[in-house]
């Protein structure tokens, strides 16, 4: 643990988006119809920042993805 990470809890959920360390705000449920059921979904968590860019990156996949607030359960995605 550095100086920087003083005062942050280390179990606080951070953005997926690589080397960011923001809150997570968002989560992107995804699967990747090709190999998996409707049943399996897959959780990002995303800051404000990054949450519009980690959903076009797999949408541009024809993933199926949805967006809801951190913290919200997706059972399943189209």
């Amino acid at each position: 643990m550095s100086i920087f990470d003083l005062g942050r809890m280390a179990d606080a959920p951070e953005c997926s988006s690589a080397g960011c360390h923001d809150a997570a705000a968002w989560t992107i449920a995804w699967r990747n119809p090709r190999i998996h059921p409707e049943t399996r979904v897959k959780e990002w968590a995303a800051c404000d920042a990054h949450r519009d860019h980690l959903r076009d990156w797999l949408a541009s996949r024809d993933f199926p993805v949805e967006v809801v607030a951190f913290g919200t359960t997706v059972e399943q995605v189209g």
